[in-house]
């Protein structure tokens, strides 16, 4: 053990910087704690054993590193085939889909097509169990420069075809609105279609067209009509939130004002308020143009999407609480854009999903 006196000569020693003691000196010093030399070469061979040990793991090391990029060369060559195998084989499945569903509606539609006759139609919805008393549909204005005639000529042949299967009530509804701001040409275009399906115009249905805050159009257009009358709303995304928020603002005046008390606003109200607005067409304000009107169901059966997926696109939310959905194309043709476009087979296909679907609203 170190005595007191020689910490204090190492302490000096420090705080001189090694200007007091000489080498032989510190030399003596520190002899006394020296191990002894006959230990040396066993503490040698010890440390060239330790040195022997060490490289030889050096060198299993250096070989292990030397295999790993074999390995993981052929791991990654592994995964890359089985990922083009897995897209190959995906691929291949996806266009013998896109072909057979290509076919089917191929064959569907030379099958069941109209022929724009109302008892060939008719003949196709005799063996369903129910049809809906009111059908939505939601198209899309395409980015073409004749978008607008052909969305009017879609909208006119699915009036033909509601008429035909004898339903009574429909909806269409577009995001943009373009079919409210040419309600005349609309109508005149919907009359010369169904004038090549039904023929004389007594054997037409009487068609009232309207729009939420728009009077409605064609109330007399054809008075010696025999067949049932067909009433026909056109919807846009204005008819949605706007509608809600114009609704708020009204009862939240009236209630401030005192006419209307703030325990009198409920669901049951703005329900009956919403539907009055998008049900109930504006009279006319010419007592001759006044005429009975046929009050539109306020929520859809059924609602028929023009497309792959499922996009409601800003549709009004409290008509199609309780509605029936369905798209019409399948969601493989997505990337090609194939099943958009308006055709008859899907809307039968529509008509069939409607009957056959469990209603059990909620239970």
């Amino acid at each position: 053990m170190v005595s007191q006196q020689e910490r204090d000569i190492i302490r000096a020693e420090i705080r001189s910087r090694g200007e007091k003691l000489s080498a032989q000196d510190r030399e003596n010093l520190i002899r006394p704690y020296l191990p002894d030399p006959s230990d040396l070469p066993q503490s040698r061979s010890r440390a060239s054993t330790a040195n022997s040990s060490s490289s030889h793991s050096r060198r299993q090391k250096n070989q292990k590193t030397r295999r790993t990029p074999i390995r993981t060369f052929v791991k990654s060559q592994i995964h890359h085939l089985t990922y083009a195998l897995t897209h190959i084989i995906f691929g291949i499945i996806v266009r013998l889909l896109q072909a057979y569903h290509a076919v089917v509606e191929r064959v569907f539609a030379i099958v069941y097509h109209h022929h724009r006759t109302p008892e060939l139609i008719r003949k196709d919805v005799r063996g369903l169990k129910r049809l809906p008393q009111h059908l939505s549909i939601l198209l899309t204005l395409r980015t073409e420069d004749d978008a607008l005639a052909v969305l009017m000529d879609e909208v006119a042949e699915l009036v033909a075809w509601s008429a035909c299967a004898g339903i009574s009530q429909l909806s269409i509804y577009e995001k943009t609105g373009a079919l409210k701001s040419c309600i005349p040409a609309l109508h005149q275009i919907i009359t010369t279609k169904l004038a090549s399906y039904y023929g004389s115009p007594s054997q037409q249905p009487n068609l009232q067209l309207f729009a939420p805050h728009h009077p409605i159009f064609g109330a007399h257009s054809n008075p010696r009509s025999e067949v049932p009358p067909l009433t026909l709303l056109l919807l846009s995304a204005t008819d949605g939130r706007e509608t809600m928020v114009d609704l708020t603002k009204t009862l939240a005046e009236m209630s401030q004002n005192g006419k209307l008390s703030p325990e009198d606003i409920t669901p049951e109200l703005v329900d009956a308020e919403i539907s009055e607005i998008t049900s109930q067409p504006l009279q006319p304000e010419t007592e001759s143009d006044r005429a009975p009107i046929n009050i539109i169901k306020p929520e859809p059966d059924l609602l028929l999407i023009f497309g792959p997926y499922l996009k409601l696109d800003g549709y009004p939310p409290w008509q199609i609480r309780l509605t029936e959905m369905y798209c019409t194309g399948d969601r493989s043709h997505g990337m090609t854009g194939y099943g958009e476009a308006v055709e008859y087979q899907g809307f039968m296909r529509g008509l069939w999903h409607y009957a056959g679907a469990q209603m059990r609203f909620g239970r």
